[in-house]
């Protein structure tokens, strides 16, 4: 079938604009830093085996992940695609994991001293380094070693003789806000921190911490959010483009006096005589409830508002303005397109780009580009 025949909503995924996104990110680089690819969360709602199997190509050779069976999969694309790449595991070492870790050849990322005891004990056991990232808390307060972890580390450097530190890490809070004085003070406590690790390769930045300058880059940095087509920094536009364009397709439209209720709760009340158009999509497929009354699409140039609640499968818009023969049964409705961003989506629905890229629908039909 083709996709223009699908009676549902259509999902485009260009990967040849992600491709380009990459490559403006590296072009940000000196030629030493490396530019991995963060592809946790079936690489942000886009498809995990298309993005990774592109990335590739494009001369990716490092991964992130969050859990491990994210790390499996990724492993095996690379098989497949008889290619090696560093896979690393950003949520840590769970008890019991090792051997996984080493079969499917993956990096940890240790992100207490619990953790580098595990691995090290693993490693003296096996009588090899093995591979791990040591990760420091330099002010998110979510994963890392904290201030106490960092100076007992400091004071007994045996903790870490049996593993091979692949890379000293930590994480930016605010690197979307370029004037955010937490940026300097967490790159200062990064650089005292890795003062007590002699010729260590490190890594700080994530999407938005690129732009901050190259003196955040270090040895390798952890785009996800840019390489997918959402703009890493706050009040500034970039030369990232949109990855994602999805269109609703019409089902039905019907005509309702003034003073007609629309919808589930009755929350949308006609003031005239007004044309409605419904579309197979809804919060089951990741369209957030609280973009009723309140989000849009687009028919052409002309934007359509969102009336009436959302429902599991289905939306109502306002096509009162726009031309009949341009919103009939079977024509198309821009959810998220050139008129219509991830971001600006995102805003109108109360959250942000990454929620809505990471809730993509599974009912959707994907068209791949690229």
């Amino acid at each position: 079938m083709n996709f223009k025949d699908q009676t549902g909503s259509i999902l485009t995924i260009d990967l040849n604009i992600m491709a380009k996104n990459f490559a403006y990110l590296k072009k940000r680089l000196s030629p030493k830093t490396i530019c991995s690819a963060v592809v946790k969360s079936n690489a942000y709602g886009l498809g995990l085996e298309q993005v990774v199997g592109r990335l590739l190509k494009e001369g990716c050779n490092s991964f992130f992940v969050a859990m491990m069976d994210e790390a499996i999969k990724v492993r095996n694309l690379l098989k497949k695609s008889c290619v090696n790449a560093d896979i690393y595991l950003l949520n840590g070492l769970n008890k019991g994991i090792e051997k996984d870790i080493i079969k499917f050849g993956v990096i940890p990322v240790l992100n207490c001293i619990a953790e580098i005891e595990q691995w090290s004990s693993y490693c003296k056991t096996n009588e090899k380094k093995f591979k791990a990232i040591i990760n420091f808390d330099t002010g998110m307060s979510r994963l890392g070693l904290d201030s106490y972890e960092i100076t007992k580390l400091q004071n007994n450097p045996k903790l870490i003789e049996n593993i091979d530190i692949d890379y000293l890490m930590s994480h930016l809070a605010c690197a979307d806000d370029r004037e955010q004085v937490k940026n300097k003070e967490q790159k200062f406590l990064f650089d005292e921190i890795r003062s007590n690790f002699i010729s260590k390769r490190a890594s700080l930045s994530n999407s938005a911490g690129i732009f901050l300058g190259k003196e955040y880059h270090y040895d390798m940095v952890r785009p996800g959010a840019a390489i997918y087509g959402l703009q890493p920094l706050k009040k500034e536009v970039n030369e990232i483009e949109q990855v994602i364009n999805l269109k609703g397709k019409i089902l039905q439209t019907f005509i309702v006096d003034s003073s007609a209720t629309v919808g589930y709760g009755a929350t949308f009340r006609a003031n005239r005589k007004t044309r409605i158009a419904t579309v197979a999509l809804g919060y089951g497929d990741g369209y957030f409830r609280t973009l009723g009354n309140q989000g849009k699409g687009y028919i052409g140039k002309q934007p359509v508002p969102v009336i009436g609640r959302i429902s599991m499968d289905l939306v109502t818009f306002d096509v009162t303005d726009v031309k009949e023969e341009d919103s009939r049964r079977g024509d198309m409705i821009e959810l998220i397109g050139p008129h219509y961003t991830v971001e600006q989506l995102a805003a109108d629905a109360g959250t942000i780009g990454y929620e809505i890229l990471t809730n993509l629908g599974g009912r959707y039909f994907r068209n791949y580009v690229g």
